[in-house]
């Protein structure tokens, strides 16, 4: 659910590449076949609901990290929608919102919309992991380009998730978005320690804004 590369701009396995003739890195899709039911099942809609913090980055394709940021999210869920308000804070100083509305349309399947995303993103959930896929209008200077994003995101037995976005452009690997989401205060007795010492690796200076610790 992350989809910011302006500036320069969702662990547990990751994308195997592949390279070209040109040696452009193209992705062969990430699985989850591995993750089994001891894993805490993921529900966004329960997860998400209340507030919730995240540090993050973008990295190019030759592992250059270009952008650094941490986001707060606000999160409703009414028994059908789920709706995120996200602030995210850059290492830049730039500040944004961005808000989601995000239908559970079956049993562990998801539809979501945001402004700039093309048409609906789409999302599948299995044991502690959800697949969110969508297609991205990215303002890169003056121009648009189309992106996709494939988001993996993880839930950990002590409630941090964690969420790996590959950033592709007709098929080939524009980067990476990596973040680490946190429940806030109120929450932290359903996430346990663990969550506690991650905002502390994290976050190590306690404040909220210029995170660059990932």
């Amino acid at each position: 659910m992350s989809d910011r590369l302006t500036g320069a701009t969702r662990m547990t396995s990751y994308a195997v590449l592949e390279t070209t003739p040109t040696s452009l890195p193209v992705l062969r899709p990430m699985n989850n076949k591995n993750n089994t039911a001891h894993w805490p099942p993921l529900l966004i809609e329960e997860y998400f609901a209340g507030r919730t913090t995240a540090w993050g980055l973008f990295r190019d394709r030759f592992g250059v990290v270009r952008r650094q940021f941490n986001v707060s999210i606000d999160g409703t869920w009414d028994d059908e929608t789920l709706t995120l308000v996200e602030d995210f804070v850059y290492d830049d100083g730039e500040k944004e919102r961005r808000i989601w509305t995000i239908e559970k349309i079956g049993d562990g399947t998801y539809s979501g919309r945001a402004d700039g995303v093309i048409g609906a993103a789409s999302g599948r959930a299995h044991a502690n992991t959800l697949n969110w896929r969508y297609r991205f209008a990215l303002n890169v200077g003056t121009r648009t380009w189309h992106v996709t994003f494939d988001d993996w995101l993880f839930l950990q037995s002590d409630g941090v998730l964690i969420n790996r976005a590959d950033v592709t452009k007709f098929g080939f690997r524009l980067g990476e978005v990596v973040l680490v989401f946190v429940k806030q205060a109120a929450d932290l007795s359903t996430a346990g320690d663990g969550a506690e010492a991650m905002e502390t690796i994290v976050n190590p200076s306690g404040q909220g804004g210029g995170v660059s610790c990932l």
